[in-house]
This record gives C-alpha cells, sequence and structure tokens, in this order.
C-alpha cells in the first residue's frame, strides 16, 4: 500500500495535546461570546453598556499615565514622588509588555466586538492578552503596598480591578483566557517593578529632574 503523506499521518494521528488545546480553545470561544452580554446595543444587557464603558475608561492606559504624571509634577514630598515616578514606571512597562505581546500573539479581537473603544493603537486591534485585565492587576498590587488605605477602600480596589477585568469580556472586548492571561501577566509585573524600585540612590538622575 502507498503510505499516506507526512501531513495526512499527522491530521489522522493529532496528539493529545493538540485535541485538548483546541478543545479549550473552543470553549473559550464558546462561553465568552455567552458572557459578552454588553457587546452591542441589542445584546442582552445593551442598556448596560454606557456604564461598562465608563469603567473601561477607568482601566484605560492614557487616564492613569496622566493623573500620575500630574500627581509627580505637583507633588511636595519626597516619599510620594517616588511613589509616583515607580507607578509611572509600572504602566509604562506595563504598555511596552502587552504591546509586544499582542504584536507577537496577533490573535483578533472577538468577531462580536464593536470597534468603538477609547484610544487605541494600532496593536489594539489584537486580543491577547487584555492591557485593562493587565494594568488592573498591577495597579490593584502596586496600590495595596504602597498606599496606606483603610480596609474598605482595599477592599473597592481590588473590585475595581476585578470588574475592569470581567467588563472585557461582557464587552465583548476579549475572551476569557485573553483577561485570565493578562491578571496574570500584571501580577508578574509587580514583581519586575518592586526588584527594579527606582530611589534616589538608584537612579539619582530621575530624582534630580523633580
Amino acid at each position: 500500500a502507498t503510505p499516506l503523506p507526512e501531513e495526512d499521518c499527522m491530521k489522522l494521528n493529532p496528539s493529545f495535546v493538540g485535541i485538548a488545546l483546541s478543545s479549550l480553545l473552543a470553549i473559550d470561544l464558546w462561553a465568552s461570546k455567552r458572557l459578552g452580554v454588553c457587546a452591542g446595543e441589542g445584546s442582552a444587557w445593551g442598556s448596560a453598556r454606557p456604564l461598562m464603558k465608563v469603567i473601561e475608561v477607568s482601566g484605560h492606559g492614557i487616564p492613569w499615565l496622566l493623573g500620575t504624571f500630574y500627581g509627580l509634577c505637583h507633588s511636595d514630598s519626597s516619599a510620594a514622588r517616588e511613589v509616583l515616578l515607580n507607578l509611572l514606571f509600572a504602566l509604562l512597562l506595563d504598555l511596552v509588555m502587552v504591546a509586544v505581546v499582542k504584536g507577537l500573539v496577533k490573535r483578533p479581537r472577538p468577531t462580536h466586538n464593536k470597534m468603538d473603544m477609547f484610544v487605541t493603537i494600532s496593536v489594539d486591534k489584537y486580543s491577547f492578552p487584555s492591557g485593562h485585565a493587565t494594568r488592573a492587576a498591577l495597579v490593584c498590587r502596586f496600590v495595596l503596598r504602597h498606599l496606606v488605605l483603610a480596609v474598605p477602600l482595599r477592599v473597592l480596589v481590588v473590585l475595581w480591578a476585578l470588574i475592569v477585568s470581567i467588563s472585557r469580556v461582557m464587552l465583548g472586548r476579549h475572551n476569557m483566557t485573553d483577561v485570565l492571561f493578562g491578571l496574570l501577566l500584571g501580577y508578574a509585573l509587580y514583581g519586575v517593578v518592586e526588584h527594579c524600585w527606582l530611589s534616589p540612590a538608584t537612579a539619582p538622575a530621575l530624582f534630580a529632574l523633580w
């Protein structure tokens, strides 16, 4: 008998890992579409879409960058400037890492996503990972570690991070795996920020500017 071409053999004998990954991807796409209840005005929870978009803006990089830079320029405390400078570094690191991963993976946005996002750049046409989820996890860890907050406020910070992340799937912007990986990436990036913490001793030139 004539042997089958190698590519046909591969199709007839897919690996267990390949089947598992394909199944997980299918479940991810199916569940994400079902949970995209605010993806459009005609969706199941379409009336809540304006509120979800407000939450979207609260996790966007531009407000966080502008707010941090403004605070840095107007702070009269050396301790506050150190914290704000490192928050600015964290936000910039987040933007770069998310852009790099999106550019490498190039996973398209969900088909049910309505492209009306607030201030996008070229890589924002890609879905993996969720920059909002990454930023939410990073900022949440940073704030809980470096700001003295009462317990109710600490709970609100955690809830904000979770709501921002969940809203990405509800709006149809991302699949669930985009958000989950984004949360993990943001959690890990905080460790990088702590390891590379900027201080007058380690980065005197930067602190001289302020």
